[in-house]
């Protein structure tokens, strides 16, 4: 369960740090070494996301979709500066609980 969040984490930064990089690189002019470095980092994120170890593809993608929103919220709020309000973080909190539900509920 440790290394699954911890696979999840890595995905959710890889795909944020590539895109950001990348909204830098096109809405703000930044170099466009910004825009490369972001296009490799989303090729990371490609890699890392499977290596779960959980057998169906739809599954761990969807899980990771709630665990990503987590992480949105939270580089919105350290990153881009811009505080969460109370219906972000339930909006986050129901996505968490969603993905525990969708990877860890007992199934035959």
């Amino acid at each position: 369960m440790v290394t699954a969040a911890l696979l999840f984490i890595a995905a959710g930064l890889a795909e944020i740090g590539g895109g950001y990089l990348i909204w830098l690189w096109l809405r703000e002019s930044k170099p466009s070494w910004y825009g490369l470095v972001g296009g490799i980092i989303l090729i990371a994120y490609g890699i890392i996301a499977t290596l779960q170890k959980f057998p169906s593809f739809g599954r761990v993608y969807a899980a990771y979709g709630g665990v990503f929103i987590l992480l949105a919220v939270l580089w919105g709020w350290l990153v881009d500066k811009k505080t969460p309000d109370l219906y972000d973080w339930i909006g986050a909190a129901v996505c968490i609980a969603g993905v525990s539900i969708m990877l860890w509920a007992p199934r035959s």
